[in-house]
């Protein structure tokens, strides 16, 4: 996988784990504030009107007067309130929804009507208003007591809906999307872009120096920087320098131990070899190490000359005599044939001992006594 997508992913998975941890912060920040607006804004409302609902409870128990009742009835009309529920100091119905609940006693209420909750009875004991969540529905129920010099006259249980408060938070935290992508775009163009430029683009250039290294040079071509990538380069043709001087001194101990073989060969050749006879030592490659006879060819540019110089391609009877001899190691193979315009007895061998080190031994036997090939 490419950097620049490792980034992406690890930018987009950071900011969405991000965006989720503020999400449930802000969530709840959002539902704390507005729920408590709404229950506040709802108790302050009836202790705004509350001198009217007291004033007509302390006149008369037995029946709602009118200041009441329109009191009462600017409540239910508001869009929040779901239901509401008028006591008098008895637990008689004062006001309710169902003309027919009217002056039932709070007994015979709870058993037509389900109360989701015990906020009623909590505020008339505690004398203050209690809010209660309802199970499993958007609604509070909140009771507020109606008290007059410690005195309960009554109570007012509202049940209010949360429906807008919870549009209220869905257009809050659908704002708070919006606004965190956008703060992430913000963030991650500007990041984006610097990390291409300043680390992917370098990269990719360096990539494509190390390509295009010659092993004839082993030199490292890209333009010198002061950051890490600069660095990187540094160290990198510091390691070509050491792979440089490391091949030079190889080349070198490989040309002194070919020349000593090649003394070597000489040496055992001038012993076992009469000096009418020819011998070629080649390597595993083919390419002639040492000849006790003058030769001349083209020369690699490592400095060998190859066999197939030496030997005409058109004697096939010696090429097929090697290929023998290499199929079979340590077996001398011998033939006759034709070198150099005389007849001559040819022995080929191939010391192959410990598998690493191979060499092909040919000698050419002339047949016509005391001449040279």
């Amino acid at each position: 996988m490419r950097l620049s997508s490792k980034w992406f992913m690890w930018f987009t998975g950071i900011g969405i784990y991000v965006m989720f941890l503020g999400g449930i912060f802000y969530y709840n920040l959002f539902k704390w504030t507005f729920d408590e607006k709404l229950k506040q804004e709802s108790i302050d409302m009836v202790r705004l009107y509350a001198p009217t609902l007291i004033e007509g409870l302390a006149r008369k128990q037995s029946a709602i007067t009118m200041p009441e009742l329109d009191t009462v009835s600017r409540f239910a009309k508001d869009d929040r309130i779901a239901s509401l529920l008028y006591l008098n100091k008895y637990g008689e119905v004062r006001w309710f929804k169902d003309p027919s609940m009217m002056t039932k006693s709070f007994d015979d209420f709870t058993r037509q009507v389900s109360l989701p909750t015990d906020a009623i009875e909590q505020a008339w004991l505690a004398k203050i208003p209690i809010v209660r969540a309802v199970p499993n529905m958007p609604l509070y129920d909140i009771a507020i007591p109606l008290a007059l010099r410690g005195d309960v006259l009554g109570v007012l249980n509202l049940q209010v809906s949360r429906e807008g408060v919870v549009k209220v938070i869905n257009k809050a935290m659908h704002k708070y999307a919006v606004g965190a992508v956008g703060v992430l775009l913000l963030l991650g163009i500007p990041l984006y872009f610097f990390l291409h430029h300043f680390v992917i683009n370098p990269l990719l250039n360096l990539r494509d120096a190390v390509e295009s290294i010659s092993f004839k040079s082993l030199e490292l071509k890209f333009p010198a920087r002061n950051d890490e990538i600069g660095e990187l380069a540094g160290v990198f043709n510091i390691f070509l320098s050491k792979v440089k001087a490391e091949i030079a001194n190889s080349m070198v101990k490989e040309k002194q131990r070919g020349v000593a073989e090649a003394r070597w060969w000489e040496s055992i050749l001038k012993a076992v070899v009469s000096k009418n006879h020819r011998a070629i030592v080649v390597d595993e490659d083919n390419s002639v190490l040492y000849t006790n006879f003058p030769v001349t060819g083209t020369v690699t540019t490592d400095g060998k000359l190859h066999l197939l110089d030496v030997i005409d391609s058109q004697q096939q009877d010696v090429l097929r005599l090697v290929s023998v001899a290499l199929d079979n190691p340590n077996q001398v193979k011998e033939a006759d044939t034709v070198f150099r315009s005389e007849p001559c007895h040819v022995k080929a061998v191939h010391l192959d001992e410990d598998g690493e080190t191979k060499r092909t031994l040919i000698i050419f036997e002339s047949k016509i006594a005391g001449v040279r090939i």
